[in-house]
């Protein structure tokens, strides 16, 4: 979605964080909703809507992955770059442990506010899959260079409805992703004006279609989780999304 000039007038803070409020409350009113069917569904129930959210969510981390071959520097494809990117972002993240650290994060918000027993799971998973898809980095850097959170407002819809499903599944965890959701969004938001001079699109630049295809494989992980087919760290290749405008950068050099 190209940036449409607004005003001439700077943007303040409602202006470049409007999107991300709203995705806040989105997931709220869907935790709350889902909370409230939670107890109606009996356990095959709960099952089916596992197995099929995780076949969405699948269908969403291949979608988001074609970005990677849209994206081509010099001999290196958008394929081999991600790849790189995933690797050195995984073994990065396990050095850092970040996999064992969420889990804790999540603990200690269970223990704190007395959680259900798929509370970290619920939290883990929904703020993975909320915060690292590329409507997330090109909505927030729409939102903070010109005012325009359309892209945003429709992520707050697809995330709200996905945490229906996701609380009826894990329980109250996945209204506490809600944490990092305004952490993460409203800092790239307000970051976006230091971009301003390099990203004249954000939809359609390299930097970004590489980050957005490499959190696709990343949201492809967490499907292959809820189907509970392998045990993917997810949390571990976090990293992966800084390193990968790295990568792009050198390949440009290199050529």
């Amino acid at each position: 979605m190209p940036l449409v000039a607004t005003s001439i007038a700077p943007l303040d803070f409602w202006a470049k964080t409007s999107g991300t409020w709203l995705n806040v409350l989105t997931v709220l009113v869907g935790t709350s909703i889902g909370l409230l069917c939670r107890n109606r569904f009996p356990p095959t129930f709960q099952q089916v809507i596992t197995q099929g959210v995780g076949l969405c969510v699948i269908f969403l981390g291949l979608t988001m992955a074609g970005s990677l071959l849209k994206v081509q520097v010099g001999r290196a494809d958008g394929l081999i770059l991600g790849l790189l990117a995933l690797v050195l972002g995984g073994l990065l993240g396990e050095t850092l442990q970040l996999e064992m650290r969420l889990q804790q994060l999540g603990d200690w918000l269970k223990g704190k506010f007395r959680g259900g027993d798929r509370f970290t799971e619920g939290f883990v998973a929904t703020t993975l899959l909320f915060c690292v898809g590329p409507m997330a980095i090109v909505g927030c850097l729409n939102n903070g260079l010109a005012g325009n959170d359309d892209l945003l407002t429709v992520k707050a819809i697809m995330d709200g409805l996905s945490s229906i499903a996701f609380s009826s599944i894990y329980g109250v965890g996945v209204g506490f992703s809600v944490g990092p959701i305004l952490i993460y969004q409203g800092c790239l938001s307000l970051a976006a004006g230091i971009l301003s001079t390099t990203l004249v699109d954000p939809a359609r630049d390299p930097r970004v279609l590489l980050v957005a295809g490499v959190g696709g494989l990343m949201v492809l992980g967490i499907g292959i989780n809820l189907l509970e087919i392998q045990k993917i760290r997810v949390s571990s290749f976090l990293p992966a999304l800084a390193i990968a405008p790295v990568i792009f950068w050198v390949a440009t050099l290199i050529g």
